[in-house]
């Protein structure tokens, strides 16, 4: 019994030392790194909560070297200096419809300046399974993070990830440089040039309107109706601009004689989230995946992305008290 309790003693040591052993050989490793959330969530729990701090509006100009680094123009969205590079080198094909990239496959990025002169990059980014460990290596190689990895479609071929990035300092420069590298790992093309207007769609967008409570606007052949959370958003002790990273899109592509697939994402707060999967099986909206985008947003985000097709007024209809069951407004400069 003696030999027993001694032997079940030293294990016990023996496990407690390995422990310590391999804590002192991660940390020096741990310590190293920057994660989105590192200075936001705090080592105490009563630390005193960072000041918040305000982003300020900016002009395109002031993003040039940004957009020089990046390879690829961009465009003012309020605060943000948006960048939007559609996978149209990619042929996907989900439940047997071919995917418009402005449906689902587009890589979009954002910077914001912030009052106490820092940036933040925000945005998602579409790879193949093939493009997804290069592009990720590039990301940590260059203090890229990523806040999500996952599926937007259903049953999609080729396989397509959508990684969503995020990156807080002072050299928002060298940021998009550590982008581009890690964009030159996939096939992602430069955007086209942007054209003076975009063509109407085969679609009763004025019905869609009525249906859904806001004026959509058409982006690449697809029909896009837009939504933002009221509550103000933050992520650690930035005040986030609203719609940055708190959208709710419902896209809708034309495929004749009034149908439409649909694809998108609904944010919601925890309360919602059972209210809206509800809502969008009983709408006959198939669901995709729920899940975060970010890692330190309060209040916490969830996101549901979800797949339908059918005809696109009734599928409107079926969507609106979805909607209604989330606390949103249309996208600013956007009316119902």
């Amino acid at each position: 019994m003696v030999d027993d309790l001694r032997q079940d003693t030293q294990a016990r040591l023996a496990t407690s030392r390995r422990r310590v052993l391999a804590t002192a050989a991660l940390a020096p490793v741990l310590t190293g790194v920057t994660s989105p959330a590192h200075a936001r969530t705090g080592g105490a729990t009563n630390a005193p909560r960072p000041a918040m701090v305000k982003p300020v509006k900016t002009a395109l100009a002031d993003w040039g070297d940004v957009g020089a680094a990046l390879g690829a123009p961009g465009d003012m969205r309020r605060y943000m200096y948006h960048t939007g590079l559609p996978r149209r080198d990619l042929v996907v094909f989900s439940r047997g419809i071919r995917v418009k990239p402005a449906l689902a496959l587009g890589t979009h990025v954002s910077f914001v300046r912030y009052a106490d002169g820092s940036s933040l990059l925000m945005g998602d980014a579409v790879v193949t399974e093939h493009e997804l460990q290069p592009f990720s290596d590039a990301l940590h190689e260059h203090g890229i993070g990523q806040t999500a990895i996952h599926k937007h479609l259903l049953a999609q071929r080729p396989d397509i990830w959508w990684v969503h990035l995020h990156a807080h300092g002072t050299d928002p420069v060298a940021v998009a440089r550590g982008l581009r590298v890690a964009l030159d790992r996939t096939g992602t093309p430069l955007p086209e040039p942007a054209t003076a207007s975009a063509k109407p769609v085969d679609l009763d967008t004025a019905g869609i309107d009525a249906a859904i409570g806001v004026k959509g606007s058409v982006d690449g052949g697809i029909y896009k109706s837009t939504f933002v959370r009221k509550e103000t958003i933050t992520e650690g002790h930035l005040v986030l601009p609203q719609g940055l990273g708190s959208t709710t899109s419902i896209n809708f592509q034309p495929l004749g004689a009034g149908l439409a697939a649909i694809n998108g994402d609904f944010v919601m707060i925890a309360k919602e989230v059972q209210d809206v999967l509800i809502g969008l099986r009983r709408g006959g909206v198939d669901l995709v995946e729920v899940h975060h985008h970010n890692l330190a947003d309060e209040p916490r985000l969830f996101f549901v992305h979800y797949w339908a097709v059918g005809d696109a007024v009734r599928l409107a209809k079926g969507l609106r008290p979805v909607v209604d069951a989330t606390n949103v407004v249309p996208m600013p400069g956007v009316s119902g």
